[in-house]
């Protein structure tokens, strides 16, 4: 059986029948703005000191004060240096059942420390209030199962980056966490037919597939049985 992609593992974890209809037009690739906020993960220090009009120019999800506020903060943090000078970029890793691209892989601490780095997810979203949002966070525990795969040792966590936002958040490889990349891993390798339709969830509204999978989205009057 082929690895399984771990961008279907985020897609599975949003919808698995978005999965479906997005495997059967084969239209996986992320659309040009994600790919755009993508690159500013790696301009962090030009951008931290960037002026107003400069960066009203990039595809930011806050205001210039906000994202520069953002990356001063960033800066005070310990994995700071990592993320602007990182080990590698675009890491395709390979694991036992899953596969993906680490935007960046993270040296883990000192030049002596025998650690594997830790493997990045560059998100073209922006992040919930806390934590990050489940899509990336099941393709990061796959990024980091992968690596710890290829490395043989274990990798305790990984790293999902908001760059619209200016915004870095650490998922732990939790009991929890892998129990649901196990989950979903097993939705994507079963799936052969469309799965049943979301009812009346939000995550419609935004979904390309909506006119495709036939989702009627109800207002709120009749939510409320008004």
């Amino acid at each position: 059986m082929s690895l399984v992609a771990a961008s279907d593992l985020g897609r599975a974890a949003y919808c698995p029948r978005q999965l479906y209809y997005a495997r059967r037009s084969d239209d996986r690739g992320p659309p040009a703005e994600v790919e755009r906020r993508r690159e500013l993960a790696f301009s962090y220090p030009e951008l931290r000191s960037a002026s107003d009009a400069t960066l009203d120019d990039l595809p930011l999800a806050v205001p210039p004060a906000e994202y520069r506020e953002n990356l001063d903060a960033l800066a005070a943090e310990p994995l700071w240096d990592r993320l602007v000078e990182p080990t590698a970029r675009d890491a395709l890793l390979s694991g036992k059942d899953c596969r993906g691209v680490a935007h960046k892989l993270l040296a883990a601490g000192g030049d002596d420390d025998p650690a594997p780095p830790i493997p990045t997810l560059v998100s073209g979203g922006v992040p919930p209030p806390a934590g990050v949002w489940e899509p990336q966070s099941v393709r990061a525990v796959a990024l980091a199962k992968a690596l710890a795969w290829e490395r043989e040792r274990a990798v305790p966590r990984a790293v999902v980056e908001y760059p619209a936002a200016g915004v870095v958040r650490t998922v732990r490889l939790t009991t929890r966490k892998k129990a649901r990349y196990r989950e979903l891993l097993r939705t994507v390798e079963t799936l052969d037919g469309p799965p049943p339709r979301l009812d009346d969830d939000a995550k419609c509204e935004s979904c390309e597939y909506r006119e495709t999978c036939g989702v009627k989205s109800r207002s709120l009057r009749s939510l409320l049985g008004l």
